[in-house]
């Protein structure tokens, strides 16, 4: 969940290492530091707050001369965000400094072991625990002190170390959770995510799980988990480091949002031939497809609402039982699947952590997985069975968009070629359904050109301090991620409701002044949303409609209305999804949130 960058080369460390955390600053944090090799000593820069407080306390790193360093961006879990549990934790005797990302879960035994041989421990963290341990077992050489450690260390980890009598050498090593080394020109990189080093490399290289790396300037040596010394195949990203800029906008996530057209071009277009749906290298074709008697899909937040769109689309076109579960659910139910279930796993980073260990689970026990995901070479995409990028860009505001609605424009499209394979769709509302898709991004641009009545239903609904979304069928998956945009950002209490379950309980809630967005895109739904519309206002409830073209009409009942362009009623979630993701950017704005970095929150979730 946290930031690493490290740096070995010819450029003064320090301004590089603070200039790759500002690229992580979208994976959340409360605290940060740097530490840079020099003269055989460690020395060291932490702070509690943001990168802006660093940088002025480094004098934009020249307080640091060095040209080996690593730097981290931490979200606390072990102790509150300080000086002293701020990253890099240094050894007792300054030897060594280590940057980690993960928990080590049993940090308390091992602190306990080394208290009583008696070394000192400074900070809160389970994180210090690395670097005390290394100091305790080293042996003058490090791969082997570094291999003796890991076997030590339970938990999940990324790791990032420099020693002082290494001057020029970074030494990283990884478990359950993502570290990429950048292969640059007579210097190298360690870092969380690509994007750290991608204005100085386009060439990165995966660690696996147990991977030990050291680095040079001039070489990297990688050894697997045994110590021997391993080849690895670097990747290239082609993504320009400009698409992780703001480009004038305020903020990446209207940025994202404006970039949704694009995306979704990218991810659908290349995968229809004619009007056929190819899906990269996966196989499908009427063997395996007649063999799968349910489909699982599995998610954390936004990627498990895209889900339950995929949920409601592929049980009415392919006619499978399709079960959507929350990841983190997923790996202690005790999940029951086997060959004959197909696993869908759907996570914008790659990284989410329960999501990686629900895809493991669902693959040991039989079941076939595909992935759906938005970094290549991620851990899921390289764990999975079968992998279907979303090819959205780098996404880097917390609140995911584009990442959520090309999720969503992946899962019909998975859907579609499983109902033609299947016959359960006619070649009619198939060529209906792959047309609309393809049309997609015009009928954003559409939506995007006029935003006016959004804005303005942002601004008076900005104060409030509950809003309620309700729907039924897609709309009400609908709802959910328009609920979870605006609590995200903005802070305001959001829930979202199946609108028939209103009478229930839930209406209890609805008094004057409770403000309620009301999705009606569903015609065959219409009577029975305007039936609950009907009940929220007689609470004295506020509420604007959020409507397709074809039930304007609603208008003559709802206090507001904001209105979608034309669009098929199966593929509007998409639609829905923009007008409430711009909802919420709105309402947040108003209320002078951080929008892209919301509190509490990180981008890639690779802890439990």
């Amino acid at each position: 969940m946290c930031g690493i960058i490290g740096y070995t080369g010819g450029k003064q460390a320090a301004p590089v290492l603070l200039k790759g955390l500002e690229r992580l600053e979208y994976r959340g944090y409360d605290s940060a530091g740097i530490a840079v090799i020099n003269n055989g000593n460690i020395n060291a820069i932490k702070t509690a707050g943001k990168i802006s407080a660093l940088a002025e306390k480094t004098d934009g790193g020249s307080k640091l001369t060095g040209t080996t360093g690593i730097g981290h961006t931490r979200w606390a879990t072990h102790g509150a965000p300080s000086d002293v549990n701020s990253h890099p934790h240094l050894s007792e005797n300054g030897e060594f400094a280590v940057v980690h990302n993960g928990i080590i879960e049993n940090f308390a035994e091992l602190k306990s072991e080394l208290t009583a041989h008696d070394v000192h421990f400074t900070s809160d963290t389970d994180s210090e625990v690395i670097a005390q341990l290394l100091q305790y077992l080293y042996d003058g050489d490090m791969i082997r002190t570094l291999r003796k450690a890991v076997t030590r260390l339970i938990g999940s980890y990324a790791i990032g170390i420099i020693h002082a009598y290494s001057p020029d050498t970074v030494f990283a090593v990884r478990k359950d959770n993502p570290l990429v080394v950048g292969l640059g020109s007579n210097e190298n990189f360690i870092a969380s995510d690509f994007a750290a080093a991608l204005e100085y490399t386009h060439d990165f290289v995966q660690l696996d799980d147990g991977d030990i790396a050291k680095l040079t300037p001039r070489a990297v040596t990688f050894y697997d988990a045994n110590g021997k010394s391993a080849v690895k195949t670097p990747y290239r990203v082609d993504w320009d480091i400009s698409q992780a800029e703001k480009d004038g906008y305020p903020h990446f996530m209207l940025k994202e949002i404006y970039e949704q057209p694009k995306a979704i071009t990218n991810t659908v277009r290349p995968r229809v031939k004619g009007n056929e749906i190819v899906l990269d290298r996966i196989q499908f074709d009427a063997g395996n497809v007649n063999r799968i008697e349910r489909i699982d899909i599995v998610g954390c937040g936004s990627a498990y609402h895209a889900g339950i769109v995929g949920k409601h689309f592929m049980e009415k076109y392919c006619r499978i039982r399709v079960n959507c579960e929350l990841a983190s659910e997923y790996i202690y139910s005790d999940p029951i699947t086997d060959c004959r279930t197909l696993t869908l796993v759907i996570s914008q980073s790659g990284e989410t952590a329960d999501t990686l260990a629900a895809l493991r689970l669902a693959k040991k026990r039989g079941s076939h997985t595909i992935a759906i995901v938005n970094v290549m070479e991620s851990a899921i995409a390289r764990d999975a069975d079968d992998v279907l990028y979303t090819y959205a860009g780098p996404e880097i505001a917390v609140a995911t968009t584009k990442g959520y609605t090309t999720q969503v424009a992946a899962l019909y499209l998975i859907g579609l070629k499983i109902a033609k394979i299947k016959h359960t769709v006619s070649d009619a509302r198939y060529n209906e359904l792959l047309k609309e898709l393809l049309d997609m991004p015009k009928k954003i641009e559409v939506l995007l050109s006029d935003i006016s009545d959004i804005k303005s239903y942002a601004e008076k609904f900005s104060d409030r301090k509950c809003v309620f979304f309700i729907g039924r069928g897609t709309d009400y998956a609908a709802s959910l991620e328009g609920a979870l945009k605006l609590k995200e950002i903005s802070y305001i209490h959001a829930e979202a409701y199946a609108a028939g379950e209103l009478k229930h309980g839930t209406i209890s809630l609805i008094e004057k002044g409770t403000a309620t967005l009301a999705l009606i895109t569903q015609s065959d739904l219409y009577t029975k949303m305007l039936s609950n519309i009907k009940a929220v206002q007689s609470r004295d409830g506020t509420v604007v409609a959020v409507s397709s073209q074809a039930n304007t009409k609603i208008s003559e009942t709802a206090d507001g209305m904001l209105v979608i362009p034309v669009c098929d009623d199966d593929v509007t979630p998409i639609l829905t999804a923009v007008t409430l993701q711009l909802f919420a950017y709105y309402t947040a704005f108003e209320r002078g949130c951080d929008i892209d970095k919301p509190r509490n929150l990180a981008k890639s979730v690779t802890v439990e």
